[in-house]
Formats: C-alpha cells, sequence, structure tokens
C-alpha cells in the first residue's frame, strides 16, 4: 500500500514527473485567475507540522522496505512557498534528516510568496535544498494580469524573481500563449519578452490558453470577451516573445506541455533563430483558422 493518501488532485510541473511528491498546503491561497481550474474543489490551508511528518515517516519507512529513495522531491500544492517559514524550515530539516541523498527540493510560487519572504529566509530555504522554484507568470502586461486576477504586477513578478535569484535558488519561469486573446496579443508579447528579459530565469517555458469549461476565462471567451488565437497565431505570439527576449544569463526553454501543438526546446539565446526558423515553417504549414485542439488529459 502507497504510504501517503493525497488530498487530491495533485498538480507538479512536468519537470517534476520523477519527484515524490508531499503536500505541505493544500491548494491555492489566491485560486482566482480565472483560466484555471486546478484547486477549485479546495479550500486552501497549511498542513500541520504533524500531518506533513506522518508522511514522511511512512515514506521513509515505505522506502526503506523497498530499498529505493527518491533523488528528488516537489513540496505542493499550488503555492506552498507561501507556508509559513516556520513550517517550510521544519519541513526541510526532517526531509534531510530522512532522505541525506536528496539532490534537490523544487516548489511553486507566486510573486507575493517571494515578496512576502526576507532575503534571509529564502536563503536559509536553499541552504536546506529547496532551490527550485516555478513560478506562472503567464502574462508580463498588466492589463492581462488584471484581466486574469493574478493578483500581482509586473513590477511585482519582476522584484519577486529577482529577490529568489539572488538568494539561490534557480527559476523556472511559464508563460501563457494566447492568454490576452487577439485584442491584447500584441502588448502580451512585448511585455512578457521585457519581464522574461529582466529577470533571466534559469528555465523558460510556454503553455498554451485553453478556454476549460466552467472557469470565468471560458465564459468570457463564450460571451465575446476574449477572441481566442487560431494555431498560427500562437506559433507567431511564440516567435515574437522568443524574439523580443534578452536574456543576462543562458536560458533553458522548453515548450512540452501537453496543451502545446509540438514540443519544442532549445537554449536561449544560442538557438533562438533555430527555433525562430521551425516556428517559421510551422506557420507556413498550418491552414487559417484552424485552432487548437483541447488535449483529453485537460
Amino acid at each position: 500500500m502507497f504510504p501517503i493518501q493525497y488530498e487530491e488532485p495533485v498538480f507538479r510541473p512536468p519537470s517534476e514527473g520523477k519527484s515524490y511528491l508531499i503536500q505541505v498546503t493544500i491548494g491555492c491561497s489566491n485560486n482566482m485567475c480565472t483560466y484555471c481550474d486546478m484547486y477549485r474543489s479546495k479550500k486552501y490551508r497549511e498542513r500541520s507540522f504533524l500531518e506533513i511528518e506522518k508522511d514522511l515517516m511512512n515514506s521513509k519507512a515505505y522506502f526503506d522496505k523497498i530499498g529505493i529513495y527518491p533523488s528528488r522531491l516537489f513540496l505542493c500544492d499550488g503555492d506552498a512557498l507561501g507556508a509559513s517559514q516556520d513550517l517550510l524550515v521544519k519541513t526541510l530539516k526532517l526531509i534531510n534528516k530522512l532522505f541525506p541523498e536528496l539532490e534537490r527540493v523544487g516548489i511553486y510560487a507566486t510573486a507575493q510568496n517571494m515578496l512576502d519572504k526576507t532575503e534571509e529566509q529564502l536563503k536559509e530555504l536553499v541552504s536546506l535544498k529547496l532551490n527550485i522554484a516555478y513560478l506562472g507568470l503567464e502574462s508580463g502586461n498588466d492589463k492581462i494580469l488584471h484581466m486574469i486576477v493574478k493578483k500581482n504586477t509586473q513590477k511585482d513578478m519582476i522584484e519577486g524573481s529577482q529577490k529568489l535569484i539572488e538568494a539561490g535558488f534557480k527559476l523556472s519561469v511559464i508563460a501563457m500563449l494566447g492568454i490576452g486573446g487577439k485584442e491584447l496579443s500584441k502588448q502580451h508579447i512585448q511585455d512578457t519578452a521585457y519581464v522574461v528579459s529582466k529577470i533571466s530565469p534559469h528555465y523558460f517555458s510556454f503553455l498554451t490558453t485553453i478556454a476549460i469549461p466552467g472557469t470565468p476565462y471560458f465564459k468570457m471567451v463564450e460571451r465575446g470577451r476574449i477572441d481566442p488565437l487560431t494555431c498560427k497565431e500562437l506559433f507567431f505570439e511564440m516567435k515574437e516573445i522568443l524574439n523580443g527576449i534578452k536574456p543576462s544569463r543562458r536560458i533553458l526553454f522548453r515548450a512540452n506541455h501537453v496543451s502545446n501543438q509540438f514540443p519544442l526546446g532549445g537554449s536561449l539565446p544560442e538557438d533562438t533563430d533555430m527555433i525562430k526558423r521551425t516556428l517559421d515553417d510551422w506557420m507556413k504549414n498550418t491552414p487559417e483558422g484552424v485552432y487548437p485542439p483541447i488535449p483529453p488529459s485537460m
């Protein structure tokens, strides 16, 4: 029998596919983003250390029994970096005690999480192997961020991210293709490229915006307030955002989420021209007026 009973649904980034998952928080502290239905069935709360300790001790006994141990661990749910410093430190100290060979611990974060923690607190977390965070930037444009109820501004995203990186974290930033619709596509391209350039995260990826039934974003599309992008327009948006990114460090780029039409990747800026040529070919071979299908797993 598996040692943990998760409070489902549980999510993690694609790159954490082989990581062991521990829930530190349940749900998402914002849980108002118009496009997202991931945690709408949950009420946000921090788990008690006793709950987390039980999961970790049961997990340790399980791994001792099978003789295999995780090399990576990911702290769930939606923005566990927002948990209290005391809870995070206690959890990480126990993790390090039980799994001393662990390579790293990852976590989802928001700009607000980053801003709320002091530099000293972030450095303390890094010293306990919590050293990679995932930020859903979605867009660098303030009008779009307001529209999707992200509750943070362009300035917050930049300052919070820079603070996290300076503390020693590796940062993975996610942007959403098509999130502003046709009307705001130009602003989305320009401002997202600007913000990613200013942050220069270690990793950068794209998801494709899907209007999921039941979400406020879906209703906005239904009512004509947002005009979705076609496949060709999504390729163009990706190309132009990448063309505008001028990073201060090498960025590992991926667009391989299930929502994306085709997998794509490389290093920025070294592979930018190659990626742009690929996108030009895709645009050339994509008919006008075709929209991406909703992936079955969504």
